[in-house]
């Protein structure tokens, strides 16, 4: 993505997309994206690419529908002025996008399943944790869950635990839920829908959901990436943070990585997304695999402080 930076343009012009400004309900200019583009990077490292200007008109004009107003100038003088949470979240909400699917990517998931059953067999080792940054719907850390269960068997599986979070607290309200579309489960295997998912009938034919025991693995909890502080007091086996970076730039990005490193255990792995490559952005990570990387170093004082917030909930059923 590119870094967010300052456009010459007329602040009167129209940001013109593919639908033509004739299918618009909201005047939308150039001046309204730029002022969309430092607000969102400002609250949430994201930055917007030109590219992304229909999108951005589309999903907040829903939010001026919603509100009654006129304008973007005046949703975002207001959203400025008047500081509401609630209008903050919808509107950081608005502009995440939350692609997903179980088992996607799947290469990372035998790696991970691989990766544990060894830290598992050594002496003394630790219950296993993993933290998925970026849980989106749910998909990914109950595939991660799964994937737990299958490596080291239901009872230390029961020991293990999963912190997902996401910026999105639409997103992450869906998760908890564990409730899906029959379709979005068909690929996986017989097994695995008997094992892990209870199928619906009734009014809920063509639905289906999480076994609660493997719902008692995860803590969903929101957390933005870009905050300096995490609130995280533990360390983690492995960290998934896939097709996140790509939308902050350098800067954020490696700022990011530099937080994940004192949370992880020494030669604790971190999966990147199919198109993101840290290897100029940080030393602290080596290549070890297909978008797997390698803690290069050892865990830092900070990673022995005492667990509050989210990491709290890690020894405790959800």
């Amino acid at each position: 993505m590119k870094a967010l930076r300052n456009t010459r343009h007329d602040v009167d012009e129209p940001a013109r997309g593919a639908g033509g400004e004739s299918n618009r309900d909201f005047d939308f200019t150039s001046a309204d994206f730029e002022r969309i583009r430092a607000l969102i990077h400002r609250r949430a490292g994201i930055s917007l690419s030109d590219h992304k200007r229909d999108m951005a008109y589309s999903r907040l004009a829903r939010r001026l529908r919603a509100l009654g107003l006129d304008s973007f100038r005046e949703y975002l003088d207001q959203l400025e002025a008047r500081n509401d949470a609630t209008e903050w979240e919808a509107f950081t909400n608005a502009l995440t996008t939350n692609l997903t699917a179980f088992f996607r990517e799947a290469h990372h998931f035998p790696i991970l399943a691989d990766f544990v059953k060894r830290r598992a067999g050594v002496a003394g080792a630790q219950p296993v944790s993993v933290w998925c940054s970026a849980a989106s719907t749910g998909e990914e850390p109950y595939s991660i869950a799964m994937t737990l269960v299958e490596a080291l068997g239901d009872r230390a599986a029961r020991e293990a635990r999963v912190l997902a979070t996401d910026l999105d607290t639409q997103v992450l309200a869906k998760a908890d839920a564990g409730v899906y579309a029959f379709d979005q489960v068909k690929h996986l295997s017989p097994e695995r829908l008997k094992r892990f998912f209870f199928k619906g009938t009734g009014s809920h034919s063509g639905l289906v959901k999480v076994r609660p025991e493997l719902r008692a693995m995860i803590k969903f909890e929101q957390l933005n990436l870009t905050d300096a502080d995490y609130g995280l007091r533990t360390t983690f086996d492995a960290i998934f943070c896939r097709n996140v970076m790509i939308y902050f730039d350098k800067p954020t990005q490696a700022q990011v990585l530099a937080r994940f490193e004192p949370l992880m255990k020494p030669d604790g792995l971190l999966f990147a997304g199919h198109s993101e490559n840290f290897t100029y952005v940080t030393q602290a990570f080596r290549l070890r695999g297909q978008t797997v990387y390698e803690l290069t170093r050892g865990r830092s004082d900070a990673a022995g402080a005492a667990p509050r917030r989210a990491s709290d909930a890690l020894g405790v059923p959800a």
